[in-house]
């Protein structure tokens, strides 16, 4: 199953470039990570106003893990996470 994580701005505490590289070291061993980036701007298209994506939501990451726990594992060392911010793990639909 492939998952979509929504990294939110809201940590209490800087993340440190020591706790991104050991995540993403852990991450890449993992065989579980996809790739991700940091997020920054934005512009609406549409007719109806929302609140910017931006304001909440710093990055994103993919993953792909047969077990859920696997992942859940992983994450568990997320700077995000570790400096006590909020992300959202969501499942994305397989089609057929």
């Amino acid at each position: 199953m492939e998952y979509f994580l929504f990294i939110h701005n809201n940590t209490d505490q800087p993340t440190t470039a020591a706790q991104w590289d050991a995540f993403f070291a852990a991450a890449n061993q993992s065989g579980l990570f996809l790739g991700g980036s940091e997020v920054a701007g934005s512009a609406q298209i549409g007719s109806k106003g929302v609140r910017a994506t931006t304001d909440s939501v710093a990055g994103f990451m993919r993953f792909e893990a047969e077990e859920l726990s696997q992942l859940h594992q992983l994450l568990a060392l997320h700077p995000v996470y570790l400096q006590g911010g909020t992300f959202e793990l969501c499942e994305i639909p397989k089609t057929s």
